[in-house]
């Protein structure tokens, strides 16, 4: 056999792709042990004619999925992406864990106002659905931050299981770890303990953050402005994202919604009008930095006095991304101290340049930030 992530990770090392981890290879090694069994398992098909005739044949065992948790930049979305190319599936999908819970929020309230009834209810009719339309689930980014999620997800992934599919995640966190300190914690309980039962826990391990060695090989900041600076950010982002396609998101920030037009892997791409010509404030920047490490950020100009409301929300930007670590890969008319040079807020804008050149030190891009 010669075809599955563990084949396509090490053709990567060989052609000098990747760096060769034993951390990485094993869990290759997992996620290939698992393609091979997917070969030949089929989740039971309710309702067909075969089981109302009593001749579908007995339901098997699904095999365990595989929950894979590491600090940032270990490769996990990586290796999950070769094993989701490979998995010899039909029905797969492969999807962001905050999209998909938006998906879900989106479902129960279609179904509470068509008829009203309670969520408890409802949750088991969308998770055969889901499970009808892919009985393969990959998820990126694991993450439980709410109580609105926390109180759906033992339910839906109950039902989810029963109907037979197979889960695999990433996540930054051991599943015992998952919405610790959340509101009611006790009643997310048994989701843990459902994850744990259904899926193999692997912590990838190691030290190396590759997300880190790429971005501290590349230049960061990029002036002036023009096709070559938007050249070096295209290859910025296919750089930081494994050459991943681009997609929408939405980001939900105090029960409204803030698009994102593009991202993939933890890293998302924006222009200057769409993040400072808009009415955003602190909590959507902050919102952005707990979804994703690293920004893209095209188009910064210089900045005139009569700007001010733009002038104070790209201070407001710098400001939420330098206090948690968030990485700035970025274009401008001119360098930072030269963005704002003149005008009354002149002096308050040198503190927002500074912090524009500390984010290019070496010392800024090895802190940790969000994955």
């Amino acid at each position: 056999m010669t075809e599955g992530p563990l084949f396509a990770y090490r053709a990567r090392v060989e052609a000098g792709d990747l760096r060769g981890d034993p951390a990485q290879e094993l869990a290759a090694e997992k996620l290939q042990s698992l393609a091979n069994a997917l070969r030949e398992y089929r989740p039971r098909q309710p309702g067909s004619w075969k089981e109302r005739f009593g001749l579908a044949r007995r339901a098997e065992e699904p095999p365990a999925g595989l929950y894979i948790f590491g600090d940032v930049g270990r490769g996990k979305s990586m290796l999950m992406d070769l094993f989701f190319a490979a998995a010899p599936v039909e029905k797969k999908r492969r999807v962001h864990f905050h999209e998909f819970m938006l998906e879900i929020h989106a479902r129960l309230h279609a179904l509470r106002t068509a008829n009203g009834r309670r969520a408890d209810d409802i949750l088991p009719a969308i998770a055969r659905d889901i499970a009808a339309e892919a009985w393969l689930l990959c998820f990126d980014e694991l993450h439980v931050v709410n109580i609105a999620d926390a109180m759906l997800l033992g339910r839906l992934f109950e039902t989810l299981f029963a109907e037979g599919v197979i889960v695999v995640a990433t996540s930054n966190w051991p599943p015992d770890d998952l919405y610790k300190g959340g509101l009611q914690r006790e009643l997310f309980l048994p989701f843990i303990a459902l994850v744990k039962a259904r899926l193999d826990v692997l912590h990838l391990e190691g030290r190396m953050d590759y997300r880190m060695a790429r971005l501290m090989s590349m230049q960061v900041y990029h002036t002036p402005l023009g096709p070559a600076a938007d050249r070096v950010l295209d290859h910025a982002f296919r750089d930081l994202t494994d050459n991943a396609p681009a997609a929408p998101r939405a980001l939900e920030v105090m029960g409204r919604k803030l698009p994102i037009s593009a991202a993939a892997k933890g890293v998302a791409r924006f222009t200057f009008a769409e993040l400072c010509e808009r009415p955003l404030g602190a909590a959507d920047f902050v919102a952005i930095s707990a979804a994703f490490h690293t920004i893209v950020l095209a188009g910064i100009p210089r900045l005139v006095p009569e700007r001010r409301d733009t002038t104070k929300r790209f201070a407001t930007l710098v400001d939420v991304l330098y206090e948690r670590k968030i990485k700035l890969v970025c274009s401008a008319a001119a360098a930072p101290h030269a963005i704002h040079p003149e005008g009354e807020h002149a002096f308050e804008f040198r503190r927002t340049a500074s912090r524009l050149m500390e984010m290019q030190s070496v010392e800024f891009l090895q802190q940790g930030g969000a994955d």
